[in-house]
């Protein structure tokens, strides 16, 4: 339990301190209203159009911070709060799912890559770790490293997903500045908003690589011969 711990918590005290600042930025943000009046959805259709995606649907999303964007259906799909907000939250967060389609425009290489990984993510996520637990205790070496393995698809795929949002919040603040849809003092409320939600992508990332490390020093660290 100690050395789970040791891996463990650093990575989750960061998650939940990045999931912490996301929401409270979010919420400080949301009480900021756009001198142009336009809610999230008007602003994603703005941006869309503005690009020559107008074939890209926008609709609502149930949840808070539910937001995201789908590349197999062509549409993005965004939360109550940014889809009727008229805040700089709502714009920024709109905008950066927004990025995520011009992503999958171009067929941007970090988020084919992502797109690719989704299935084996999905299968390894919960198979791996139990693949690993009864290679481990039976004593079943090559069965342990399967595990690990599927499992180490998802610290890939943690660590792929950052250049992809990163991306989609740098496209973000261009398209908002360009567009002329918010102002100097707006953009920063966008940019306080966009790097928070970016700390909790890199939180993840490294709560993934914690784990694997742990998985793997529990089959290198100890000789159960």
């Amino acid at each position: 339990m100690l050395l789970y711990l040791l891996f463990a918590m650093p990575a989750f005290l960061l998650g939940l301190w990045a999931q912490m600042r996301v929401q409270r930025s979010f919420r400080k943000y949301s009480q900021v209203g756009l001198s142009r009046n336009l809610s999230g959805a008007e602003i994603a259709r703005r941006i869309l159009d503005s690009q020559g995606l107008q074939h890209v649907q926008i609709e609502p999303a149930q949840g808070f911070l539910s937001d995201h964007y789908d590349p197999r259906g062509k549409v993005l799909r965004l939360s109550p709060d940014v889809f009727q907000g008229r805040s700089v939250a709502a714009a920024g967060v709109a905008a950066h799912e927004a990025g995520h389609a011009f992503q999958d425009a171009e067929n941007w290489f970090f988020l084919r890559v992502r797109s690719a990984m989704v299935p084996t993510v999905q299968f390894g996520s919960w198979l791996g770790p139990i693949i690993f637990l009864v290679g481990f205790f039976l004593n079943l070496t090559p069965v342990a490293w399967l595990g690990i393995g599927l499992f180490g698809a998802m610290a890939v795929f943690a660590v792929v997903t950052l250049p992809v949002e990163f991306d989609a919040s740098k496209r973000a603040r261009q398209f908002l500045t360009s567009e002329g849809i918010v102002f100097q003092d707006e953009a920063q409320g966008v940019k306080r908003v966009l790097d928070a939600a970016a700390l909790t992508y890199v939180a993840a990332a490294i709560q993934a690589i914690s784990t694997l490390l742990y998985y793997a020093f529990l089959l290198t660290g100890f000789n159960r011969d």
